[in-house]
């Protein structure tokens, strides 16, 4: 399975890296929603589209918000799980994010047994990798 990582802090896409290869994944990084569209194209172009992204809400040039609404009005990633990843917390935000087409949303700090909850949740977690 191939997962997008869409985060402007380089540290945090390194940890969230990490967690998803340890599931199985192939990772693809962006540092914000633009770029994280470009890595679309190109991916989609191999004919290797993720599965799933995990983005953050706060970022430069182009936001997760705006990034999912851009995402989920493109028929071509319309399989696409979308998780935010974010220090938004308030229930408004929350709710922002899921009207616009999150499937899931995690508060930042997270843990990584977190994430995998959330991944086995969403049916996404490679099945080589449940115990």
């Amino acid at each position: 399975m191939r997962a997008l990582v869409v985060d402007d802090s380089r540290a945090m896409r390194m940890i969230l890296k990490r967690i998803l290869t340890t599931e199985g994944f192939s990772v693809s990084e962006a540092g914000n929603g633009r770029e994280a569209l470009d890595v679309l194209e190109t991916l989609g172009a191999e004919d290797t589209t993720p599965e799933l992204a995990l983005v953050d809400w706060n970022m430069p040039e182009m936001n997760g918000l705006e990034f999912i609404k851009a995402v989920r009005g493109d028929a071509r990633y319309g399989d696409m799980t979308l998780m935010m990843v974010t220090t938004e917390s308030e229930h408004s935000q929350i709710v922002r994010a899921l009207a616009a087409g999150a499937h899931e949303y995690v508060i930042k700090p997270f843990t990584g047994d977190g994430i995998v909850e959330k991944l086995d949740l969403m049916g996404l977690r490679p099945e080589s990798r449940i115990a």
